[in-house]
């Protein structure tokens, strides 16, 4: 699982320190603290990591072997902190990690990406590498640098609101969403309409799609082009979706409309055990085909979802998955069923919304 510390700004209020430091205790792993913030970090309950030994994780601001050894000597933790300017302090990095340093935190201020890309290769397996950043959108390329990412990120931020954004980033491989089996009652042929197709910047693999219904309570597993057909090569990275008005899950608490999903934005890919990670919209594919409504039904709630009707679009089953032309009624296939309404695509449990 991906490290998530917060740095804590000396300069802010008390009040915004601890609403900070409160938030923080519910989605952090650590906090990093000037020595005179110790003890209202440690009142949060959250793990402190600071110059002082007060604290949970003893921070080296300037490389020293010996000190380093004579700390870990004692059973401490011990992370050390260098901004990488050169290849020299690259190499300073590497060397702390191979004296067993538990944290390497590296800030690079100026060539971000490639620093970034030689310390995950050399340290990999040898301490925790995390990244200094100031957002989530600085977070996110951290995360998913040389595709294995740093292994975790310290961001300096005084926003709740930014601090949720990157917990939801780092930790989104730890997120599993319920799916349930739901039962096929009824199929429909109906008319030709806008369907769209999203290719996505990933490869998916059988039992991954994405989430899509007529109802933001009831959202299907639509599988991936990743079924082989005697007729049409594979294409791994689309998902045949359906009609522009259909909701999409693009991250663990939002839909969107098909409609709204256009290159670069960002979208959900699922697994039938429920496992999500995030991806990016390469390009949405709009033709017009013939429909097919299904109807299923899960604890007397009726849930539907309008697909092109063709055999290359498949649904996820418990067990596989299965093409669309060829439901019955009584199969069993995937959803993601919710309670409540949802403003703008975010759920409002407690909203009585009717969709029909």
């Amino acid at each position: 699982m991906k490290q998530l510390w917060i740095e804590l700004d000396t300069s802010l209020p008390e009040n915004q320190k601890t609403k900070l430091l409160k938030s923080a205790a519910q989605t952090c792993d650590a906090v990093l603290v000037d020595t005179k913030d110790i003890e209202i970090a440690k009142n949060s309950g959250i793990k402190t990591a600071s110059t002082s030994e007060e604290a949970d994780i003893t921070v080296l601001s300037i490389f020293d072997s010996e000190k380093l050894k004579e700390l870990k000597a004692k059973g401490r933790l011990v992370a050390v902190k260098i901004v990488i300017e050169g290849k020299q302090d690259e190499k300073t990095a590497i060397a702390a990690a191979e004296l067993s340093c538990d944290y390497v935190i590296v800030g690079t201020p100026d060539w971000k990406i490639i620093p970034l890309e030689n310390l995950i290769a050399k340290t990999r397996g040898k301490t925790k590498l995390l990244a200094e950043v100031s957002s989530t959108k600085e977070a996110k390329v951290a995360l998913e640098t040389l595709e294995l990412g740093s292994d975790g990120v310290v961001l300096k931020t005084a926003s709740l609101e930014e601090l949720k954004e990157t917990a939801e980033c780092a930790k989104k491989e730890s997120l599993a969403l319920e799916l349930v089996a739901v039962e096929v009652v009824e199929l429909k042929e109906i008319g030709t309409g806008a369907r769209a197709c999203i290719d996505t910047c990933d490869l998916m693999k059988p039992g991954e799609g994405i989430l899509l219904g007529c109802q933001s309570s009831g959202l299907f597993l639509v599988q991936a082009e990743v079924h082989e057909s005697p007729y049409v090569e594979t294409r791994p990275f689309r998902v045949n979706a359906g009609p522009l008005s259909l909701y999409a899950l693009t991250s663990p608490t939002r839909t969107r409309y098909l409609s709204e999903l256009k290159s670069g934005e960002e979208v959900l890919v699922v697994d039938r055990e429920g496992n999500v990670r995030l991806t990016n919209v390469a390009r949405a594919k709009i033709e017009w085909r013939p429909m097919l409504l299904i109807e299923a039904e899960y604890n007397g709630k009726t849930l539907k979802l309008i697909s092109q009707n063709a055999e290359t679009i498949r649904v996820v089953t418990p067990e596989g998955s299965k093409a669309v032309t060829d439901l019955e009624k009584g199969d069993k296939i995937l959803a993601r069923v919710e309670e409540g309404g949802r403003h703008f695509g975010t759920l409002v449990k407690e909203e009585a919304v009717i969709e029909c």
